[in-house]
C-alpha cells in the first residue's frame, strides 16, 4: 500500500540553515494517532524522484510504502530504522532542494534550527497558532458527538501550502472504502484524487465543492466507523472540529520542546493555550499597516466580505484569530466603508473582470519569477533549414496512416534535442552550489499551455524513443495535463525542456528556463523563405528560428553553441535520427 496523505512543515533560510522542508510522520489512515519506520528506503545524502519510496511506515492497519510527492534530496532522518510509536505530526526527516545543503543539517535536531521556530512563533504569529487549530487529524468524542475523525486537508505536495475542493466524490452519508476517492484537490501542480486510507463513513462535509485556498491542515470532513454515528454530526461546523482538535495540540508541541533541550521555558506556554481565552484587544499590525491575522481568519473575513482590521484580536500579542472574525460577523460590523478601498493611484477608470487565479499558474508565476531573477540567462539563436525534416515527415505520416498515426514537427524537435543532449551531456545538467550535476537519463520537459496554466510533462528517455513513440506519449500527456489529471511523476524531474509556438505563427522568442534544469528550447514557425541554397545561388526553403536559453553558470557560450550545432545536424540531415 502507498501513503497519499502528507504532512510537512516548510522553513525558509533562518537560523543559520538552508531553506528546507520538515516531513512528518503522516496520518496513513483515519485512525491512526502514531506509528512505526520500518525501515528507510532512501539514506542521507540521497536524491529522490517524485514516485519513490522514502521509507516503510508501520501504521495502526498495515505497513506501508511512504512515497515523495515531488523531487528532492533527503538531508537529515531524525527517526532511524526501527523508531517505534512515533506520534502523527512529530518530525521524522528533513529534506531539501539542492544537495549542495545537505551538509549544513548534519548536527540537526528535532528542537534546533527551524523546527525550533514553530513552537516559539505561536505566541507571535497567529498564522502558526491558527494552523495548529486545524490539525490534519484529530478524532475523539468530545463537545458530546460520538468517535470521529475530523479530516484536515492533506498535503499532495511538498511545496503545498493550500488547495482548492473541485469536487467531493463522497457526499455526507456516503460509505467509504479503503483505497476509494474521497474528493478531487486542485494543488499547487495539478488536481488528484484525495484516497481514503480505511473504510467508514463520511459524517460531514464541512466545505462545500468549489471551496478554494484552504490550508493545509485545515477541517474539511468528518470521518466516523459507525454509521449510526452519521446523525449526530448534521449541524457540526469547522469551529466544533477545531474545538476537537484542540486536546491534541499540547502534547504534539510538547514532545520537541522536551527533547529539544532541558530548559523549562517552552513547558508553561501549554497550560496558557488550554486557559480561557484572552480579553479581546484591538487587532495587532506590523509595520506598514499589515493586520496581524490567522490564514483562517483572513479567509473568514474575506469569504464573509468583512475588514479583517475591525476585528478585535484575542490570539497571542492581540493577533486576529477565527473566533474574533466570527464575533465581528455576528455583531454585524466589519462592513468596509468606501473610502476604506480607494482605488489605487494612478488607476484607470472603466470596466474590468478579475480572473482567480488558479494554484497551478500561481506556483508557475512563482518559480518562473524566482527562474528569472536567479538564474543568469543568456540566449543563441539560429536558423536551420527544415526542408528535408518536412518532406521526411511528409513520408513517415504516409506510412502511418493506415494506423491513425502522424507524427508532429514537434516530435521530431524533441527527438533531436533528446540526441544532441545526449551527444553533448554537459547541457543535460543542473547546477548545485558545491557542484554542477550531470544526468545519464534524457527526459525532456514539453510546455503544454492549459485552461488552469502552463505545465511541463516530461517525456521519459526521449533519446531512446522511436518517433511514434514520443508522439504517442506528447499526446497522452498533454490530454492529461489540459484535464489536470497529471500525476507527480509525469510532470517532475525533466532535464532539459522544449517550448514551441511556431503553431501561433510566432518567428522567435526566448524562453525562462524551468530549474534547475540549465537549459530550454525555444521554437518559432517554420516559414518559406528565399535562402542561399547549398549549390549555389538562392532558392526557397523552409526555415525554422529556434532560441536556447542557457543558465551561464552551468553551459557556457561555446558548450551551448555545440549543442545547437548537434541540434541544427539531427533537424537539417533527419535521417539521422533513425538511426
Amino acid at each position: 500500500m502507498r501513503c497519499t496523505s502528507l504532512l510537512f512543515h516548510r522553513a525558509f533560510a533562518s537560523g543559520g540553515l538552508p531553506p528546507h522542508t520538515v516531513m512528518e510522520m503522516p496520518a496513513l489512515s483515519p485512525t491512526m494517532s502514531q506509528g512505526n519506520i520500518a525501515e528507510w528506503k532512501k539514506k542521507e545524502g540521497e536524491e529522490f524522484a517524485a514516485g519513490d519510496v522514502l521509507c516503510e511506515v508501520e501504521t495502526d492497519k498495515a505497513t506501508m510504502d511512504w512515497e515523495a510527492q515531488d523531487e528532492g534530496v533527503l538531508a537529515k532522518i531524525l527517526a532511524p530504522d526501527g523508531t517505534k510509536d512515533i506520534a502523527v505530526g512529530t518530525p521524522v526527516a528533513v529534506i531539501v532542494d539542492d544537495a549542495g545543503d545537505v551538509a549544513a543539517f548534519k548536527d540537526f535536531t528535532p528542537g534546533s534550527g527551524a523546527l525550533a521556530a514553530p513552537a516559539a512563533a505561536a505566541q507571535e504569529e497567529p498564522e502558526e497558532e491558527e494552523e495548529d487549530d486545524a490539525p490534519a487529524e484529530s478524532s475523539g468524542g468530545s463537545g458530546n458527538y460520538p468517535p470521529h475523525t475530523v479530516m484536515g486537508l492533506p498535503a499532495l505536495s511538498p511545496t503545498m501550502s493550500q488547495g482548492n475542493i473541485a469536487e467531493w466524490k463522497k457526499k455526507a452519508g456516503d460509505e467509504v472504502a479503503a483505497g476509494d476517492s474521497i474528493a478531487e484537490v486542485e494543488t499547487d501542480k495539478a488536481t488528484m484524487d484525495w484516497e481514503s486510507q480505511d473504510d467508514g463513513y463520511i459524517a460531514k462535509l464541512l466545505v462545500p465543492d468549489g471551496a478554494k485556498d484552504i490550508p493545509v491542515g485545515s477541517p474539511v470532513a468528518v470521518f466516523v466507523e459507525d454509521q449510526d454515528a452519521i446523525a449526530a454530526f448534521k449541524d457540526f461546523t469547522a469551529e466544533d472540529a477545531a474545538g476537537a482538535g484542540a486536546p491534541k495540540k499540547a502534547p504534539k508541541k510538547e514532545k520537541p520542546a522536551k527533547k529539544a533541550a532541558p530548559a523549562p521555558s517552552p513547558a508553561p506556554s501549554e497550560p496558557k493555550k488550554a486557559a480561557a481565552p484572552p480579553t479581546p484587544k484591538p487587532g495587532t499590525a506590523w509595520a506598514g499597516g499589515r493586520v496581524v491575522a490567522s490564514p483562517y481568519a483572513r479567509k473568514l473575513a474575506r469569504d464573509a466580505g468583512v475588514d479583517i482590521a475591525q476585528a478585535s484580536g484575542s490570539g497571542p500579542n492581540g493577533g486576529i484569530v477565527a473566533r474574533d472574525v466570527q464575533q465581528l460577523i455576528s455583531s454585524g460590523g466589519g462592513k468596509p466603508s468606501a473610502a476604506a478601498a480607494p482605488a489605487p493611484g494612478g488607476e484607470a477608470e472603466g470596466d474590468y473582470t478579475d480572473v482567480p487565479n488558479s494554484q497551478i499558474r500561481r506556483i508557475t508565476a512563482q518559480r518562473l519569477l524566482e527562474s528569472k531573477t536567479t538564474i543568469p540567462h543568456y540566449y543563441l539563436t539560429v536558423d536551420l533549414n527544415a526542408d528535408r525534416l518536412i518532406k521526411l515527415r511528409a513520408q513517415l505520416n504516409e506510412a502511418l496512416a493506415p494506423s491513425g498515426g502522424k507524427i508532429s514537427v514537434n516530435d521530431f524537435i524533441i527527438k533531436a534535442s533528446a540526441l544532441a543532449l545526449r551527444k553533448v551531456p554537459d547541457v543535460n545538467a543542473s547546477w548545485n552550489t558545491d557542484f554542477i550535476r550531470v544526468y545519464h537519463n534524457v527526459d525532456v520537459s514539453v510546455a503544454v499551455q492549459t485552461p488552469n496554466g502552463l505545465m511541463v510533462p516530461v517525456v521519459r528517455d526521449a533519446d531512446i524513443l522511436g518517433l511514434a513513440e514520443i508522439s504517442a506519449t506528447v499526446k497522452e500527456l498533454a490530454a492529461k495535463a489540459k484535464a489536470g489529471k497529471l500525476k507527480p511523476a509525469e510532470f517532475t524531474g525533466g532535464t532539459f525542456s522544449v517550448s514551441n509556438l511556431g503553431m501561433y505563427g510566432i518567428d522567435e522568442f526566448a524562453a525562462i528556463i524551468n530549474p534547475p534544469q540549465s537549459a530550454i528550447l525555444a521554437v518559432g514557425a517554420t516559414k518559406n523563405k528565399v535562402v542561399a541554397q547549398a549549390g549555389g545561388g538562392f532558392g526557397e526553403s523552409a526555415v525554422m528560428s529556434v532560441t536556447m536559453s542557457c543558465d551561464h553558470r552551468v553551459v557556457d557560450g561555446a558548450l551551448g553553441a555545440q549543442w545547437l550545432q548537434a541540434f541544427r545536424g539531427y533537424i537539417e540531415d533527419p535521417a539521422t535520427m533513425l538511426l
